[in-house]
């Protein structure tokens, strides 16, 4: 199915008429927007040898903002039409109250393309995608006897939106996303384990639907598997930890870069609020969020607010030097917009969220970190975690670990998960490898129940003293 292009003035809206009703709703504010959005997503899932579930959905709508100091007016509906927009500047009027306040200046536009702005629903016919992933169940059940059941996914979504400014500039992007996703699981005497591989980003499927590309996933897949086929209980125990390239920066993610956030700062409930300036990680570790890297799954041209997207240096050399910013926080704290602002769709207000974030490599090799370990953990692939902000106390739950003795890596290790908190895992990194990765491209992130697609990356870390869960004796 191909869509004519999102245009909501040309097809939904008078453009003069919504701008007045904007200014309606924002005169005497300091900052707000018409957020329009158009969105489309197919997803096919084929699970143990069978089409499951196939679905296709489209939305559109928008959110009139107002902003007001602290206080955010929100309206949003899924009728683009002057009746719906005139109720929602009552509603979005109730943050200005007298008003008195002056207006923000609008962001800077940009004519950067960091993405296609091709419709990957509709960039192969439905019958391909299914045989592809006919063609990964087969696949991964001639790889190995052991494979007992496959589920392959694949999801295509194109978001469009258009951002009017109340004074009147206008501003557009539109968004591609796609993914692909494989899981085995293994039997060998009575005993059963899972492996997942999976990526995508900002592109369309023809690179995702070649066979090479879904037999290197599906490979990873069944790889990981048999790894945990034969692992071992993982020990408990304060250790050393070094952590794998790429994926393992969603640790990085969550530990660290929620409390970089400017709101959790400006309202001093990160453990990082009033430190800037300060160094709060070891020499050499820098952190950056960078919205600007072509075709990966957090960047965006323009951030939900309009705001060109930037590479924010957050940490440098150990020293907090930045936080990530929207437009109404970046106000508050006197400081400059970070291109940060995202929301998940029309029916959420925006917010400062992570992009793609990532810490630099340094000189190391991994050979060398793992070398340094007399009895620890090497941990290469993460599952699930919690983190507390407001402490930056985290627990994650390993996918691929192995026991590390005397520098040198052992069995593979099943159950592990890493217990600390991200301001003294930062002070405890002693060793930083020269291969830093981003992941492949498989990233969600949540916050105040919103989620978007975001991107990691880090390279082979070295840290002391990190505490282990594990169950062996």
């Amino acid at each position: 199915m191909t869509e004519t292009p999102f245009r909501p003035f040309e097809t939904r809206l008078d453009r003069d008429a919504a701008l007045a009703h904007l200014r309606a709703a924002t005169d005497g504010a300091d900052d707000g927007e018409l957020f329009l959005e158009r969105r489309r997503a197919e997803g096919l899932m084929f699970d143990d040898g069978r089409l499951k579930t196939a679905s296709y959905d489209a939305s559109e709508g928008f959110g009139l903002r107002a902003v007001r100091g602290e206080v955010t007016g929100y309206a949003h509906s899924s009728e683009v039409t002057e009746a719906a927009l005139k109720r929602a500047v009552e509603t979005a009027r109730l943050a200005v109250g007298a008003g008195g306040a002056t207006l923000a200046a609008g962001p800077v536009a940009t004519n950067r393309r960091l993405y296609t702005d091709a419709d990957p629903i509709a960039g192969a016919a439905f019958a391909v995608k299914i045989e592809t992933l006919r063609e990964i169940d087969a696949f991964a059940r001639a790889l190995d006897p052991r494979v007992v059941q496959v589920t392959a996914s694949l999801a295509a979504s194109l978001q469009e939106v258009v951002i009017l400014r109340p004074d009147g500039q206008t501003l557009s992007d539109t968004r591609p996303m796609t993914r692909v996703n494989v899981a085995v699981i293994v039997e060998q005497d009575g005993r059963r384990e899972q492996g997942s591989a999976g990526g995508g980003g900002r592109i369309g499927l023809d690179g995702l639907i070649d066979p090479a590309d879904w037999q290197a996933k599906t490979r990873e897949a069944l790889r990981v598997a048999l790894v945990n086929l034969a692992a071992e209980d993982a020990p408990a125990g304060v250790m050393d930890v070094v952590l794998g390239p790429g994926w393992p920066g969603i640790l990085l993610h969550e530990a660290i870069g929620h409390g970089l956030e400017g709101d959790f700062n400006r309202k001093g409930s990160s453990a990082f609020a009033g430190l800037m300036g300060q160094r709060i990680a070891a020499s050499g570790v820098t952190v950056l969020d960078d919205g600007t890297i072509p075709d990966r799954r957090g960047s965006l041209t323009i951030d939900d607010e309009g705001t060109p997207s930037a590479r924010n240096v957050l940490i440098e050399d150990g020293i907090l030097v930045g936080y990530m910013q929207d437009r109404q926080n970046a106000r508050l704290m006197g400081v400059t917009p970070t291109g940060n602002g995202r929301r998940e769709s029309y029916a959420h207000a925006p917010m400062p969220r992570m992009t793609n974030t990532y810490m630099l490599g340094g000189d190391a090799t991994p050979g060398d970190l793992v070398a340094e370990m007399t009895d620890g953990l090497y941990a290469v692939g993460f599952g699930g975690g919690q983190v507390d902000i407001t402490n930056g106390k985290f627990v994650f739950s390993c996918t691929e670990a192995y026991r590390v003795k005397n520098g040198k890596i052992g069995r593979a290790v099943k159950g592990a998960t890493l217990i600390g908190d991200g301001a003294t895992a930062l002070q405890r990194i002693r060793g930083l490898g020269n291969d830093m990765a981003l992941d492949p491209g498989m990233g969600n992130c949540g916050k105040q129940g919103q989620w978007v697609p975001v991107g990691v990356g880090q390279p082979t870390v070295l840290i002391g003293g990190l505490t282990v869960g594990g169950s062996a004796a």
